[in-house]
């Protein structure tokens, strides 16, 4: 509450600077003012609202002061980043050789049943329908897989990328050569 002998300086819409004691209307708060004394001296300034474009800034530093902290919790020198990036990449070779091994299997699987639906075709039998639903299944768990393998190549340079921006960010946050 504004006391009795506090003034309020503020520029009004049209460029005016204005004093009144009853305070400081709210359409011109965002633009920033002064509470002056009896003797018109300055007790406090409050600051203009920032602009869309600093507002955007000091989100974009306080994301970034997030971030570095982050890091610097998880990474105590750029040794650890690689060591944490050969172990991320190590996971995901796995993962990829399991997935290729799994693949490669149902490759195998799929030419040995294609091999006797031709073969019923050459006797001139019907190839029996739990054979092609065998053939269409295995199909789509073939797709599936080359599905995931794409997805485990792109988690991988994913990760290549992320590394290699963790490890130049603690490098210049420790003061370390890379």
């Amino acid at each position: 509450m504004a006391s009795a002998a506090e003034l309020y300086r503020y520029v009004d819409d049209r460029g005016v600077v204005v004093l009144d004691r009853h305070g400081v209307p709210p359409q011109h708060i965002s633009r920033g003012y002064q509470v002056l004394n009896e003797q018109g001296r300055v007790v406090r300034e409050v600051p203009p609202a920032p602009t869309a474009e600093e507002f955007a800034r000091l989100q974009a530093q306080k994301a970034r002061a997030a971030s570095d902290a982050q890091l610097l919790r998880l990474y105590a020198s750029v040794e650890d980043v690689e060591r944490a990036e050969t172990r991320k990449l190590s996971e995901l070779d796995s993962v990829m050789g399991l997935a290729r091994g799994n693949l490669q299997s149902i490759r195998n699987q799929h030419a040995s049943l294609r091999k006797q639906a031709a073969n019923h075709e050459r006797a001139g039998r019907k190839v029996p329908g739990n054979l092609l639903a065998q053939i269409e299944n295995l199909e789509k768990e073939e797709q599936s897989l080359q599905r995931d393998l794409k997805r485990f190549e792109k988690a991988r340079a994913d990760a290549e990328v992320s590394f290699a921006s963790d490890r130049q960010r603690i490098a210049e946050l420790l003061g370390q050569k890379q």
